[in-house]
């Protein structure tokens, strides 16, 4: 039997586990800038002298200003994902939409930065790249799922989730930042919800804005 000769092991990337290294050194040097100073404050030149770097060597990892945000929007987002991934979601519907509403507004109020940067449009001329927004997308999406084994399954109730969300959110970071004035209200605002979407006694928009048809066959609308 010929004997065979043992595969070397693969020399490690040094040059670009470094690389990385510092690029998530900028990273968090831009997270901890925007928190301090709010998301316009950020600068190549601060973060180059926060780092230790010549300004233009921080082109090496970032091409411009926009594509560190969109970095950092990617960050958040895949932040939000692995929360949401393995956060146990109970069976019965209206505990299944308080925990997934809780993690959605904890999230978003516990850093205001982060907030504006992944929900509203606060950078002008700043878009995320298709790669960052495909995790935003696919937040979404597991969002949807979660809210339809609950027995969300109108359009319209999915775009009253999100606006509870946000206007919880919104109001806890302009009134009351570092508190829970309005985290508080968050059982509360998913009984409202689950009380207008899961009850079926209850009137539905879809229902309200239906056409109906008239005794002679004509379409109205019931509006």
């Amino acid at each position: 039997m010929t004997p065979t000769t043992p595969t070397p092991p693969r020399r490690r990337d040094r040059r670009r586990i470094r690389h990385e290294a510092t690029k998530q050194e900028i990273l968090d040097t831009a997270w901890s800038i925007v928190r301090a100073d709010g998301l316009a404050a950020l600068s190549l030149r601060a973060i180059a002298h926060a780092v230790d770097m010549e300004p233009q060597s921080l082109y090496t990892y970032f091409a411009s200003k926009n594509a560190l945000y969109d970095h950092m929007f990617a960050d958040g987002n895949q932040e939000l994902a692995s929360r949401l991934a393995a956060a146990e979601i109970p069976e019965e519907p209206r505990s299944a939409l308080r925990t997934v509403t809780r993690l959605f507004v904890d999230f978003a109020t516990e850093d205001q930065a982060r907030y504006q940067l992944l929900f509203l449009r606060t950078l002008p001329g700043f878009q995320p790249s298709p790669e960052s927004y495909a995790i935003a997308v696919k937040i979404l999406t597991s969002a949807r799922t979660i809210l339809t084994r609950a027995g969300i399954r109108d359009e319209t109730d999915f775009d009253l989730w999100t606006a509870v969300i946000a206007g919880l959110a919104s109001q806890q970071l302009a009134n009351d930042p570092g508190g829970d004035r309005y985290i508080r209200l968050i059982d509360n605002a998913v009984t409202m919800y689950a009380d207008h979407t899961l009850d079926p006694s209850q009137p539905h928009p879809a229902d309200h804005h239906a056409l109906a048809r008239d005794t002679d066959g004509s379409i109205r609308s019931s509006v």
